[in-house]
């Protein structure tokens, strides 16, 4: 299945996740590169929202960029199949190796801004990331390690600590909510 049929077939949880759906619809029709982040516009990302068996606690990192812990994520770069990067991402954050991604599916798409940045050195310009994000399991007792260039710290939260301990506001309200309240 391809990204546009994999999209297509997500049934949206409320108004935000339906809008963005379209969204992140057209612009794969209208868009060639739209899986590149030399996209300079908008681009897709990916997300694993990690939990443990329990469904009690969720992983997080604490993300250099935005100064903040958050969810696990990173870019497409081409790549279609954007379950293998969700868990790429993970092993690469994270130092999970033996998650699973539970039940396969989409677990939630939206549409992110992202204010402009340094990264290694060079300016990124404001845009927007048609994030599509899947849901993950693993064991907390595996092996945490940092990937000290995207993050300073790698930590399992009970849900309601993981809200509390991002400083994103609009993602908490907006997406960490939401994620939790889909499984809790």
């Amino acid at each position: 299945m391809n990204l546009v049929e994999e999209i297509g077939k997500y049934c949206p949880c409320n108004a935000q996740e339906a809008a963005d759906q379209k969204v992140m619809l057209d612009y794969l029709r209208k868009n060639e590169n739209c899986l590149l982040r030399e996209n300079l516009i908008a681009h897709f990302t990916v997300s694993v929202w990690t939990v443990n068996k329990a469904r009690t606690k969720t992983l997080m990192v604490y993300h250099n960029i935005y100064d903040s812990w958050s969810w696990i994520g990173g870019h497409a770069d081409g790549e279609e199949d954007l379950r293998s990067v969700a868990l790429r991402e993970l092993q690469e954050e994270t130092g999970v190796k033996n998650a699973r991604l539970v039940g396969g599916d989409i677990f939630s798409l939206e549409v992110l801004t992202v204010d402009g940045h340094v990264k290694r050195g060079q300016y990124v310009p404001s845009h927007l990331h048609l994030n599509v994000t899947y849901l993950a399991e693993a064991d907390e007792e595996e092996a945490l390690s940092v990937k000290a260039d995207e993050n300073k710290g790698v930590q399992w939260f009970f849900n309601e600590d993981a809200l509390k301990a991002s400083t994103e506001k609009w993602f908490v309200e907006n997406v960490y909510k939401k994620l939790i309240g889909k499984y809790a």
